[in-house]
């Protein structure tokens, strides 16, 4: 992988979860990465661990990917360093009732979500396409194929990630750049594990299953859904009439209701 794509990985939402788990697998393939979130304390102790463990250079980027000015905060930060894998995994996931949510909540997922995303690879990926090198991991989820009651805003935005990515991929396909949006299911990351009900999910999986199956995915799809059961039951979900689609999604995103709380932004 580091001998298609050269250069440093960037991950944005690295804080921990996915974000930290990518940042590990990447690390261990021999990437020297930049670490972005908000929460700088937690980005420089992965930092330490990665450089402790891969004998990488990681370096901590403390921005607010919602911040109206993030796309030249991230052109400062990589200050010209080559970047040769981009992983768009910030999130901020408001669950609850559309009603319910405030309205600041379902505005801040659309910049963390999605305005971020834009702003990442409007930054990034023109020097991609020039060197005609370069992969790209758009984070997206199963929520992304069908409306997600009780997490409408959230899936939302993720099927635009999903549709970006696809786009996106079409092209610059001819250019030597890869671009791939992971559909992850149910993921045992700590804002999950913080809301799930006893017992869990269907198709549970680990970070690092997901990750290692999205990065080995890279360059030989656009689309990846980690795991059997979750591949089984998206086919089966796109199979059945959208109203009854819709009616089961909302049956697990509901499990997961905690009124008005979000999750942090990573």
């Amino acid at each position: 992988m580091i001998k298609r794509y050269r250069g440093w990985a960037l991950v944005a939402g690295a804080s921990e979860g996915l974000g930290a788990s990518f940042a590990e697998r990447l690390a261990s393939r021999g990437y020297d990465v930049l670490l972005v979130a908000r929460r700088v304390d937690r980005l420089e102790a992965l930092a330490g661990l990665l450089v402790a463990r891969h004998g990488v250079e990681a370096v901590p980027i403390g921005i607010d990917l919602a911040a109206p000015d993030v796309q030249e905060q991230l052109r400062a930060a990589v200050a010209g360093r080559e970047v040769g894998v981009l992983v768009c995994n910030a999130a901020f996931a408001p669950l609850g009732g559309f009603l319910e949510t405030p309205v600041e909540e379902a505005v801040r997922a659309l910049d963390v979500n999605c305005r971020s995303t834009l702003m990442l690879l409007h930054a990034l990926l023109p020097a991609m396409v020039a060197r005609r090198s370069g992969g790209v991991v758009i984070m997206s989820s199963l929520t992304a194929f069908q409306g997600s009651p009780w997490a409408s805003v959230y899936g939302s935005t993720k099927a635009f990630g999903l549709a970006l990515a696809e786009g996106v991929a079409h092209e610059v396909a001819e250019s030597g750049v890869d671009v791939i949006a992971c559909c992850a299911g149910a993921t045992r990351t700590p804002n999950y594990l913080a809301r799930a009900a006893e017992g869990g999910a269907p198709g549970e999986l680990a970070p690092e299953q997901v990750v290692e199956e999205t990065l080995d995915r890279l360059g030989a799809a656009n689309i990846v859904i980690p795991g059997r059961f979750n591949r089984l039951a998206s086919w089966l979900m796109r199979l059945l009439p959208r109203s009854l689609a819709v009616r089961i999604m909302g049956q697990q995103t509901r499990k997961l209701q905690t009124g008005r709380t979000a999750a942090p932004p990573v």
